[in-house]
């Protein structure tokens, strides 16, 4: 017998259909209950999410949804899109804040195209550089997290720009020369929209405990230059 889909995260998920057809300020002031309703239902969530992350990364237990979510008005200054209602609502669960360098987990609903991701994103190119000749000295340790089975099933790649070629100043018989391709560390694994069904937070949740070491690695390094 096949599992229900979850009323919440449909009612969130056809909000964002409806936003994506009828970007604009009067629709949406027209359905801002809608939107009220859709925003509560997810924090509730980011909150479930952080109760039970803590339970493995007891860094992010201090956190609350506010800390995670954003805006859902865009930011419409350097833009040429000027629709003016994000098409997704996203939380990043970390436990120094959503704006910092430091590693950690990102949930993202959006028609289609909901994902979940973690890493560290964007960090300073002396950091950047700092990771790379960590990875380098610790290839073997590297190597045994992101090869290990569970990980490579749901996350096959590190990053989501790499290089086309390696640094000038990396060795060039490295053994996994893809490791340090990375503009920025980053795993991801995208979710079918029939991902929430009964008992989707659980499955999550092991996702989020699989990526742990990837970011715990990240963040041994990066945390040097915050």
């Amino acid at each position: 017998m096949h599992s229900k889909p979850d009323p919440e995260i449909k009612q969130i998920l056809d909000f964002l259909s409806d936003v994506a057809q009828n970007n604009n300020r009067p629709w949406f002031l027209a359905n801002k209950a809608r939107y009220d309703q859709a925003k509560v239902a997810f924090e509730t969530m980011v909150a479930r999410l952080i109760i039970g992350i803590g339970e493995f990364d007891p860094s992010v237990r201090h956190l609350q949804p506010r800390d995670c979510t954003y805006r859902f008005y865009r930011d419409l200054r350097f833009t040429q899109d000027k629709s003016p209602y994000k098409r997704h609502l996203g939380a990043y669960i970390c436990a120094m804040g959503k704006k910092s360098y430091h590693g950690g987990y990102y949930f993202h609903l959006e028609p289609s195209h909901c994902m979940l991701a973690g890493g560290c994103w964007e960090i300073p190119s002396k950091a950047l550089h700092a990771l790379r000749d960590t990875i380098i000295g610790r290839e073997k340790e590297f190597a045994g997290i992101v090869e290990d089975r569970e990980f490579k099933a749901l996350f096959p790649t590190i990053t989501t720009d790499p290089l086309k070629q390696l640094p000038r100043d990396v060795p060039r018989d490295l053994p996994h020369p893809e490791y340090v391709k990375c503009r920025n560390y980053v795993v991801c694994s995208m979710l079918p929209d029939n991902f929430f069904r009964t008992g989707w937070t659980d499955e999550l949740l092991r996702r989020c405990r699989i990526m742990k070491p990837f970011i715990d690695f990240a963040n041994d390094v990066v945390d040097d230059y915050i």
